[in-house]
């Protein structure tokens, strides 16, 4: 009987190709999933920035890119950033605004005042600046108040009649601040310049809407004391600056806006 050759099985040393194989396709949809969840959370932080911005922007919180104007990046769905829109940019220093006058124009506010108060800008005793927020009207301590007093005097009432007349036919938010320069203040009725800052601005507040009819809710006060200076304390004249109550014309309201749209429409039906 003869015997059957013997046959010698090979072991395949290639199986871990198979598992490698595998691993690489794991780690591939790993990475892919993680990109695309990045993707979405771009789309996110974008919507709400965008969120974020147009709610400042509706409460009059304007933020300035350094030359006079306020720029808004709304970002559209895929993420990017697209150019600010005529109807949603406020350009400060030339005077444009979005729809139905919603900002003030401001060269044009400005050229009103100057003719209303050329005595007094000549005299220095009313300066005005534009800013990124808005127009600035600043009566200085000389020809309004007695130092260390916050009563208006009968020549500043009068001067303040005249911005008024111009102020309230706009409907604008003022927003009204007092400052004082650096030298303390101790009398009978201000222990402080915070108080006696706090005291002028809301004397100019009462008078706007006691006798020239502004709407309470477009008026605000607010008192700074020494630190909010314009010019250096370490002069007389730079003192004589830092005196002073700013009228602030932010916006106009929305309400405002709003009631112009709705008047607007009715009466075209």
């Amino acid at each position: 009987m003869s015997r059957r050759p013997k046959t010698h099985s090979h072991a395949n040393h290639e199986r871990w190709l198979v598992s490698y194989a595998d691993f690489i396709t794991l780690m591939f949809a790993f990475f892919v999933v993680l990109y695309a969840s990045a993707q979405t959370d771009n789309k996110r932080i974008a919507r709400v920035s965008a969120a974020i911005q147009g709610g400042f922007q509706q409460m009059a919180a304007f933020t300035g890119n350094g030359n006079g104007s306020t720029v808004l990046l709304p970002a559209n769905q895929t993420g990017s950033q697209q150019p600010p829109q005529p109807s949603s940019v406020v350009d400060l220093a030339h005077g444009a605004g979005s729809g139905a006058g919603y900002s003030p124009d401001v060269n044009l506010l400005k050229r009103q005042l100057q003719e209303a108060l050329g005595e007094e800008i000549q005299k220095h005793e009313v300066e005005m600046r534009v800013t990124p927020e808005g127009l600035v009207v600043s009566l200085r301590e000389v020809g309004f108040f007695n130092s260390g007093d916050a009563t208006l005097l009968v020549d500043g009432q009068n001067t303040l009649a005249r911005i008024a007349g111009v102020l309230n036919a706009q409907g604008f938010h003022i927003r009204v601040e007092g400052h004082t320069d650096n030298k303390p203040i101790h009398n009978s009725r201000f222990k402080s310049n915070w108080e006696l800052s706090t005291a002028r601005a809301t004397e100019v507040v009462s008078l706007l809407i006691e006798k020239h009819g502004f709407d309470p809710s477009l008026v605000s006060a607010a008192g700074y004391s020494e630190y909010r200076p314009i010019a250096s304390n370490d002069t007389e004249e730079g003192r004589r600056s830092n005196r002073r109550v700013d009228l602030v014309v932010v916006a106009r309201s929305n309400r405002d806006t709003r009631s112009e749209d709705t008047s607007g429409s009715t009466a075209g039906r």
